[in-house]
């Protein structure tokens, strides 16, 4: 790769709790990427901006608020109806199994509970854009 991996950590909604984005975040940046954190209280289309700005490879939602079948949904029709075909949707936080699947079939990648090495994510970020973007 020609440069860096990018990616957009948010929190969106009423969600407050940061702490597992901050370590995400920081944990993506000491694996190399560049990340772009938004803070809380985002909206999905705050979001979407956002990642559209700054050229991301990827997105990467914390919830814990239970949000995450408005969220999600929410977030990748934004995507689509904006070309972002090609950007990585992925997230974690407290989402059960069956939930997770569900969000999985309508186009959200892989979904990360808590406690997940972060060297994980890691890596899954940069084998999918390794195999999806062309940079």
């Amino acid at each position: 790769m020609k440069r860096p991996i990018r990616v957009l950590v948010a929190k969106v909604g009423l969600d407050g709790h940061d702490r597992g984005a901050k370590i995400i975040a920081t944990a993506l940046r000491d694996a190399g990427m560049e990340v772009i954190y938004t803070g809380l209280r985002q909206t999905p289309e705050m979001v979407v901006n956002a990642a559209l700005q700054e050229d991301v490879d990827a997105i990467g939602i914390s919830i814990l608020s239970g949000a995450h079948n408005t969220v999600f949904p929410k977030v990748i029709a934004l995507m689509k109806a904006k070309g972002m075909n090609d950007v990585l949707l992925t997230g974690g936080g407290i989402i059960p199994d069956d939930d997770m699947q569900i969000l999985n079939d309508m186009g959200v990648g892989k979904l990360f509970a808590p406690g997940t090495a972060t060297t994980e994510i890691a890596t899954y970020i940069t084998n999918w854009v390794q195999q999806n973007r062309n940079f």
